[in-house]
């Protein structure tokens, strides 16, 4: 059965914003929260990027709801032990109630402090290693560690996490479905590909979800809806591996300039139609997710919790 949950946007909205979404998130009947893992905004319109971290710390003082980041990337702007340490406190103040989604990152959040940008194949070995390391140390055991691109020296976590959280690989392709059926507790994408969540489950084997998420705009004026996306988030068309080798947001700005509003209006589901965001919602669980998380843009929180709590997660509940 389909699990459906909220999406905090870190790149859009300031952290009072988030935890005021939460806790309409949890009252709307959505049952798990998610969140983006940024150093920077995808452009300068969205404009916020709080740090993870901390929000979830906060997250876990106003509601009970578990969270799981989408995604982090713990190979270079943190190293996989300081990360460890964060996710372990993390699932310690939630709970046990945290999930890990992790990344090979984009090189807007991990060029900052002058690394090399690597190809996918390295910066796989990199995640590979890195998920080695965080999992040695969520034991609570002592760890030693010199490996190709990590070094370890006498560390241990004092506050390990309750049970190790569950570590979801992200990916759009499929050597990264590949990557997450070897590597990972889960798999995460964002588009209802059936084909390729297909072929993470045959590699993967029984027990291990597919977890997903896809924006919305929620709005009495359809049309408004789609030009409030196609000036905040038009990075969601961007084609390729646009996303993961643009450095900043200036960069995605000039790329976005191929994307029109009649992109948007065909592609993300705007308006306050509850048919058209349950069929959006359904082709994920329909393609085999086990969790949907649902971002709302824009600033109409209050219509779209009043929306999903009386006229989708009902519908969505009763087909099961």
């Amino acid at each position: 059965m389909t699990e459906y949950g909220y999406f905090l946007s870190c790149e859009e909205f300031a952290p009072d914003e988030l935890l005021a979404q939460a806790r309409a998130a949890a009252d709307a009947g959505f049952t798990r929260l998610a969140i983006s893992d940024h150093f920077h905004p995808w452009n300068d319109a969205q404009g916020s990027s709080p740090f993870v971290w901390s929000m979830i710390g906060a997250l876990s003082q106003v509601t009970d709801l578990p969270v799981t980041t989408l995604v982090t990337c713990p190979t270079m702007r943190l190293h996989p032990a300081v990360t460890a340490q964060a996710a372990a406190t993390s699932s310690v103040l939630l709970g046990g109630g945290f999930a890990f989604g992790v990344g090979t990152g984009e090189a807007l959040n991990e060029h900052i402090l002058g690394d090399r940008w690597p190809p996918f194949a390295e910066r796989a070995e990199m995640l590979a290693e890195a998920v080695g390391i965080m999992r040695a140390l969520f034991t609570g055991a002592p760890l030693s560690h010199r490996g190709r691109y990590y070094t370890v020296e006498n560390a241990r976590l004092y506050t390990p996490p309750p049970q190790p959280p569950p570590i979801l690989v992200s990916g759009f392709g499929p050597k990264a479905a590949q990557l997450a059926a070897d590597l990972g507790d889960g798999f995460v994408t964002m588009t209802p590909d059936r084909e390729l969540i297909g072929g993470f489950r045959q590699a993967a084997g029984p027990g291990k979800p597919v977890i997903g998420g896809v924006k919305v705009c929620w709005d009495t004026d359809r049309a408004r809806a789609v030009k409030r996306v196609h000036r905040l988030w038009p990075t969601e068309l961007l084609p390729g591996e646009l996303n993961q080798v643009l450095p900043t947001p200036a960069h995605f700005e000039q790329a976005s300039e191929l994307v029109t509003e009649a992109m948007v209006d065909s592609a993300v589901t705007c308006g306050d139609d509850p048919a058209a965001h349950l069929a959006t919602i359904r082709s994920y669980a329909e393609a085999g997710f086990d969790e949907v998380y649902v971002g709302q843009i824009g600033a109409e929180h209050d219509d779209f919790f009043a929306g999903y709590r009386e006229q989708v997660l009902p519908e969505l509940a009763g087909a099961g």
